[in-house]
């Protein structure tokens, strides 16, 4: 299943497969219809779940997220994600700090890659990586402003929530 909600961001699209999240899309979905004739009410509800955390997230009343994911890729790829919920609200690491969080500090470039195909940004929060010399890169280019804006939306409300 996959449905979209509003943000401030734009459209988010949420795909959701027995039970679990496994995407949140920035764009459209080839094929992509609202239509859905029949769906498990577990995915409904978690998609309503869903919803209501990223609103919370957007207002600034939350700062991790709890739902259950499934974000699949390589056991490279699992090991970045894996420590990006450790990178706290408002707070950013470069690309190099987190390869040496892997115990890889010459993977770098393919921290960057593994962080680009994070199936599930912002629950994973990708945004907190940025380069070594400060700079917002990433995010596929053109979301670059997506990334800036989550970025500032964390540094306005962390004295608030922390």
């Amino acid at each position: 299943m996959i449905k979209a909600m509003e943000s401030p961001i734009g459209k988010l699209f949420l795909q959701i497969e027995s039970g679990k999240l496994t995407s949140i899309q920035f764009e459209e979905p080839k094929g992509f219809s609202e239509l859905i004739e029949y769906e498990e009410a577990e995915n409904l509800q978690l998609f309503e779940n869903t919803v209501n955390q990223l609103n919370e997230y957007f207002e600034g009343q939350r700062i991790s997220f709890e739902l259950p994911l499934n974000a699949e890729g390589t056991a490279f790829q699992q090991s970045v994600w894996g420590q990006l919920p450790d990178i706290s609200y408002g707070k950013t690491i470069s690309y190099q700090e987190l390869a040496n969080r892997i115990n890889n500090p010459k993977a770098c470039r393919a921290v960057g890659q593994a962080n680009r195909r994070n199936p599930l940004p912002i629950v994973i929060p990708c945004h907190r990586v940025i380069g070594k010399d400060k700079s917002l890169t990433g995010y596929a280019g053109s979301l670059l402003p997506i990334k800036e804006y989550l970025l500032q939306l964390e540094l306005k409300y962390a004295q608030n929530i922390l």
